[in-house]
């Protein structure tokens, strides 16, 4: 048995392991761990892994189970809102920087095919690495996120024409008509393939797998079509990795997608992992060192240029000026599908082993730069909006219609985009809660307005967007955004204009929460711990256990799930009166021409005649807590009574229209 594999798995892991344990003291991201262990571990530097061909198999693996996730993730619906971000302004991008590379090529005395070949990899930026980056950030569905993943989506459907181009350029026998019928032969296919599973076939595949009750079953079904799609578009002379985003658009419109990408998620990570390492082992440090200040000089030329021109293709799809610096600091690096292309021009005597070795160089290093200007991005947008800039180029060339807001008070304001927020204001909406909502995506926004909400559009970490909300005076104040940092400022930016209101924030992990209430939050929800929580709440009813026992083991839960920070999250759960089973609190309305209407609470001696106690009165959008005596009782306010049902039921009627009696 050859166990040369093994070894090298091994070793990749423990190498990794360690870089990513020092890294992550100081937050350095971890794919810049795993390029750094390519580095170390790879042929140019210790060559402790072999050739590298197997770890190559393992990183192909890697980058279709990512790329099959993020189909699952964004769905065919979305791909189809995006077609003309996919086909418009993934040309325009591409186009436009080949042609700048193309002539920046002249400058390093390349001839015109090797200079158009250059072009062409240098316009590619990497799907693998950028969409994972989205992904970590809860960004892929944002509208700038979208945008990236519409160009990058343009960028890996080229990967067969650039194919037949490379050949072009080195061999010119080729029957190019044949070759261009025979593309617009796949491109039908394809289609009709995605078109026909997605509508008919995967998901009554999917059904009849699912009554099988069988989780096993399931996930080899879900394994056989994502690595079929892949195999058979590989086959038609495209990606792996294209295929592969095919085959989770397949299935991203089942009820059971889900369940899969829930399944994928931590195998996917793994096998990701060896992507990034199989990059860092193509880097020649010594190359890197002897050419160092045009191989800066090169990177450098590279990350600008293509953040200009990305950047400026958002601004013409209509992004505001921070959204045009995000998708063109996103699409700053060159990509996987380049590597391909450049080995096949080396190989082809096109590209030249210097330049070769130099394209490498200038790709891996961008590659490992892009954590780290994803990371600069926001706040170098916001330094740059301090310029004297003209109005279109910070709103964009579409600028979302100003919403007047109405003199709110006492109000809900919700902070957030995601799932959560967005089915939160439908609520609040139903139930004629007033609120306003802070969206920080322009057609999101847009659509929100369309359909009657009350929506500012902007940044809420900007406390001039939380003051247009009227933040200052609302009493509640959700914030469900899903990074950690953002959270935490617009937490603090609320505190800071309104010490009084309830603050309810969201946390994706259990580990955030202390920090959450740190910065100023009154309730910190860990989501999935409360998923958890109800779910055991129901199996716990289910099973008849008596309300004081099921408040103790759900205590004792969250208290062992969060640690110093039960107590306080304890204090926040709903008031039980389990002790006294007949005891309530009630909300009742005092109806115009009843009893109690236009006389004090002292006159109505509600406590002597009903046995019930009035805790609080809502007045319009005043709450009187512990009225006085003296407080007289109007018309359509709001009484909260504590006491048994049959004492609140008398003060209800004392309560009703004497008309309705």
């Amino acid at each position: 048995m050859d166990l040369a594999i093994l070894k090298d798995i091994v070793i990749v892991f423990a190498l990794s392991t360690l870089v990513n344990l020092i890294f992550t003291r100081f937050k350095i991201p971890t794919v810049i761990g795993y390029l750094l262990t390519g580095i170390i571990a790879g042929p140019h530097l210790l060559s402790l892994v072999g050739k590298g061909h197997e770890i190559d198999t393992l990183a192909e693996i890697g980058v279709v189970l990512l790329l099959f996730t993020i189909g699952m993730e964004f769905s065919l619906k979305h791909l189809l809102r995006i077609r003309k971000i996919v086909f418009f302004g993934g040309f325009i991008q591409v186009t436009i920087t080949a042609a700048v590379f193309f002539v920046v090529s002249h400058f390093y005395r390349m001839n015109w095919q090797s200079g158009l070949f250059i072009g062409f990899l240098a316009a590619l930026s990497s799907s693998a690495l950028v969409l994972k980056i989205l992904q970590e950030r809860s960004e892929l569905t944002s509208n700038y996120g979208r945008t990236v993943l519409g160009i990058l989506i343009y960028q890996d459907l080229l990967l067969v024409p650039l194919l037949l181009l490379t050949n072009m350029l080195s061999d010119n026998s080729m029957n190019i008509q044949r070759e261009l019928l025979l593309l617009v032969v796949k491109a039908i296919f394809i289609i009709g393939l995605v078109y026909f599973g997605n509508k008919w076939l995967l998901p009554r595949l999917l059904h009849l797998i699912a009554l099988t009750r069988n989780q096993e079953l399931f996930m080899m079904s879900i394994f056989l079509i994502c690595f079929a799609v892949a195999l058979l578009t590989s086959k038609l002379g495209m990606s792996l990795a294209f295929g592969a985003f095919l085959a989770g658009l397949l299935i991203s419109e089942s009820e059971y997608s889900h369940n899969a990408f829930g399944n994928f998620e931590p195998i996917k990570d793994v096998f990701a992992s060896f992507f990034f390492v199989s990059i860092g082992m193509l880097l020649d440090l010594s190359f890197v060192i002897n050419n160092l200040p045009l191989v800066i000089l090169s990177v450098l030329m590279v990350i600008l240029i293509k953040t200009i021109i990305a950047g400026g293709t958002g601004f013409i799809l209509g992004h505001t000026f921070q959204g045009t610096v995000m998708i063109g600091l996103a699409l700053s690096q060159v990509g996987e599908f380049s590597f391909i292309l450049a080995r096949i021009g080396y190989d082809s005597s096109l590209l030249p082993e210097y330049y070769y070795h130099l394209f490498l160089a200038v790709a891996v290093i961008t590659m490992a730069s892009t954590p780290f200007i994803f990371q600069q991005a926001p706040s170098l947008a916001k330094a740059m909006l301090r310029l004297p800039l003209p109005q279109f180029l910070i709103h964009g060339i579409f600028p979302l219609k100003e919403m007047e807001i109405p003199d709110f008070k006492n109000h809900l304001v919700i902070i957030g985009k995601d799932p959560s927020a967005l089915k939160l204001s439908q609520m609040a909406r139903l139930n004629e809660i007033k609120h306003i909502s802070i969206i920080f995506d322009p057609s999101l926004a847009r659509e929100k307005m369309n359909s009657g909400d009350t929506v500012v559009y902007g940044d809420a970490v900007n406390a001039p967007i939380l003051r247009k909300a009227h933040v200052d005076i609302a009493d509640i104040v959700v914030v469900s955004v899903g990074s950690l940092i953002p959270s935490m400022a617009i937490i603090e930016k609320v505190r800071l204009l309104n010490k009084q209101t309830y603050i309810i924030a969201r946390a994706t992990l259990v580990k955030n929460v202390g920090l959450l209430y740190k910065a100023g939050a009154d309730l910190v929800l860990a989501e999935k711990l409360e998923i958890a929580i109800d779910l055991l709440n129901r199996v716990l009813v289910k099973r008849l256990v008596p309300q004081k026992e099921m408040n103790r083991i759900l205590t004792h839960l969250r208290s062992t799930s969060l640690g110093e920070f039960s107590e306080k999250d304890t204090l926040n759960q709903p008031i039980a009166l389990d002790e006294f089973p007949n005891i309530n609190i009630t909300a009742v309305k005092i109806e115009k021409g009843s009893l109690a209407e236009g006389i004090s609470l002292l006159e109505t001696g509600l406590r002597k005649k009903t046995g019930v106690t009035l805790l609080a009165l809502k007045r319009g959008d005043e709450i009187i807590e512990h009225p006085e005596p003296e407080t007289v009782l109007c018309g359509d306010d709001i009484a909260y009574l504590l006491g048994n049902p049959e004492q609140i039921n008398f003060a209800s009627e004392y309560f009703q229209s004497r008309n309705d009696s």
